[in-house]
């Protein structure tokens, strides 16, 4: 099945096709991923990029390979590069006649006359192993032609770049070479070479502010006379250099068998379904501990906000229940004082959210909902009774309940609610208080506590006395007496915050909230912020709002959480719109066509909050694809 095609227009165009981007996944953490003119736009684009710490310390390896045909005395380049002047050299992209992705696998197909070549390439799920096959298409004769591959390395930390400061240790073998020992290429006629190709241009890190250019070695070529019967098979691997993946052929048939088989036990009704199967395959890996996802691609690890709120969109919508109970088992053994960790990228565990542990205990509470696993919620009792008891008593970061019921938060050069973005230590949204979101959640928490207790013959008083307190204190404190929906946070150090955000939303979308009467008022409250790809994170008629997520870190931070639209938003909006009695799926789709635009079968983390809302942040994210996905399968059912 054709998840899509981009034809000629796009794919003969150079920025058309550097704005596009492909991902494969090993199912480890590491990752295939670049453009579809082959343009590496940024520093994380490379065709071997392993995580040595499942799912985490990425290392870029193999960068590129190119293919070049030689015809008589004529070498036609197909691969493209863009150089720190801005030149564009060799521009393959002329030739290129069309991209698809095939049940999951990437497609090229090039044209230079009467000849057509075509490649397609995948990841070996459970082992950072890459397979890329080039074939004749068409020749116009009975002749075959020559195709070498030229093959580009470096090794390196994904987050960074390298210069052309020393000779790389590259060591021949009998059908290719071992990169400075960390990780081996094969396949046929290899010729070594040995020169660094300098100043390859990264434009998506210039216009973030950041390094711009590195330099790549080129280690050699690997060269097939091919008819239309031959394949041209490379392979690439780290890890064991003795132990050599399957076959190229045999990896991407593995590759679009399993993409077949995801879209079966998602109950894929079309192929925008399988496409969302697939694409949340991309983000749940094997970590240390079992089952994991990553947060999005190209830069993130895993986050355990963006895992739990992800949580049923990637794992039960896809029918992979079993590892979503081993993910929760996991998650529930990391509760300390009452918090999870939110993430171990910057190297160590970090305690630092209000809203983690609370979307832990709404994943459970689904989990047991959908699936009847009344054993999952009892086992996992105690580290969600910690959650409340530590929340009561209060923990880090000024996080505890009030004599009113409620959760307030906050310390001073923090922001523990996802609006989480710091400039200089400085949060831009630092909303310390009892924001609505968060009490909201911890409704939901208490509910879902109060049903594992009963499973499990437990004494729920205490819970049903704290639901009732704070729901009581909730309706009379967040509601706002103009009608206008929900206060944002209230007993905030200048008082109670109305500014309009989308955090209001949970409280009408989240399961078994009292929340029939307040549905209307939200919907109305937050209209300024829909729009087709999610919803703004600030109205427009807010003075902070800013309607571009551009520029440098700096720029960028300020804008995060101040009027860019945030796709994983269109869940909760979703579920708002149907207890309203208003949902239909045309709703969603702006996000479906959004799939063939960025990231490509996937959502992007965050788009511009003014039209025409290009997509900005990581092209393939977690959340973004996951509730999607919960919105297509709750509209549909």
């Amino acid at each position: 099945m054709d998840f899509l095609r981009l034809g000629r227009q796009i794919t003969g165009s150079v920025d058309q096709a550097s704005s596009r981007e492909w991902l494969v996944t090993d199912g480890l953490g590491g990752f295939a991923m670049g453009t579809v003119s082959g343009v590496q736009t940024r520093r994380y684009h490379g065709l071997l990029i392993s995580a040595t710490q499942p799912p985490g310390g990425r290392r870029l390896g193999l960068s590129s390979l190119n293919p070049v045909l030689v015809i008589g005395d004529h070498r036609i380049s197909l691969a493209s590069h863009e150089w720190a002047d801005g030149t564009v050299a060799p521009d393959g992209s002329v030739l290129l006649d069309g991209f698809s992705i095939s049940d999951g696998v990437p497609r090229w197909r090039w044209s230079v006359g009467s000849i057509v070549i075509e490649a397609e390439l995948a990841m070996k799920n459970g082992r950072n192993a890459l397979g890329v096959c080039y074939r004749v298409i068409a020749v116009g004769a009975q002749h075959g032609v020559r195709l070498e591959i030229e093959a580009l390395c470096t090794e390196r930390d994904v987050h960074g770049e390298r210069a052309a400061w020393e000779t790389p240790k590259v060591n021949r073998t009998s059908d290719g070479f071992v990169f400075e020992d960390a990780y081996r290429v094969r396949g046929p006629a290899f010729e070594p070479a040995g020169e660094w190709y300098r100043g390859l241009r990264h434009r998506e890190e210039e216009a973030r502010g950041l390094t711009a250019t590195e330099d790549v070695w080129f280690a050699g070529r690997f060269c097939a006379e091919l008819t239309t019967s031959d394949v041209l098979e490379i392979e690439a691997w780290a890890g064991s250099h003795d132990e050599p993946p399957e076959s190229a052929t045999a990896i991407i048939e593995d590759a679009r068998a399993r993409a077949i088989s995801l879209a079966r036990k998602a109950q894929a009704a079309n192929t925008a379904d399988a496409m969302l199967a697939h694409a949340a395959d991309q983000f749940v890996v094997q970590g240390a501990t079992g089952p994991t996802v990553v947060a999005g691609y190209p830069w993130f690890g895993d986050w355990s906000r963006d895992t739990m709120t992800s949580y049923e969109g990637l794992l039960l919508d896809t029918g992979r229940h079993d590892e979503g109970r081993a993910l929760l088992r996991a998650a529930g053994s990391s509760v300390s004082e009452g918090m999870l960790a939110n993430t171990a990228d910057a190297g160590g565990l970090e305690y630092n959210t209000v809203d983690d542990a609370l979307w832990f205990l709404h994943a459970v509470g689904r989990h047991v909902e959908r699936t009847g696993d009344t054993d999952l919620s009892v086992a996992l009792l105690p580290p969600m009774r910690a959650v409340i008891e530590h929340y009561v008593k209060g923990t880090r970061f000024g996080i505890g309940v009030g004599d009113d019921g409620l959760v307030t938060q906050g310390q001073h050069g923090w922001a523990l609610t996802w609006m989480d973005a710091r400039v200089d230590g400085r949060p831009i949204t630092p909303r310390i208080g009892k924001p609505v979101e968060v009490n909201a959640l911890w409704l939901r928490g208490l509910r879902v506590v109060s049903v594992a207790c009963k499973t499990a013959n437990v004494d729920a008083s205490v819970f049903a006395s704290l639901s009732a307190k704070a729901q009581s204190s909730f309706d009379r404190r967040f509601v706002r007496a103009d009608g206008g929906g929900l206060l944002d946070v209230i007993d905030g150090p200048d008082g109670d915050d109305a500014s309009v955000r989308p955090n209001q939303l949970l409280a009408v979308s989240l399961p078994g909230a009292e929340c029939e009467r307040l549905v209307e008022p939200v919907l109305r409250a937050i209209g300024p912020l829909v729009t087709s790809l999610g919803m703004r994170s600030l109205s427009p008629d807010d003075g902070r709002y800013r309607d571009r997520h551009r520029g440098g870190v700096v720029e960028r931070d300020e804008a995060y959480h101040q009027g860019t639209v945030w796709p994983w938003l269109i869940g909760p909006f979703t579920d708002a719109m149907i207890a309203f009695g208003s949902a239909d799926s045309s709703m969603l789709d702006g996000l479906i066509s959004h799939l063939g635009d960025w990231g490509l079968g996937s959502v992007s983390e965050t788009t511009d909050g003014g039209a025409p809302h290009d997509a900005t942040g990581c092209p393939f994210q977690a959340w973004s694809v996951a509730e999607l996905l919960r919105s297509r399968k709750r509209l549909s059912s």
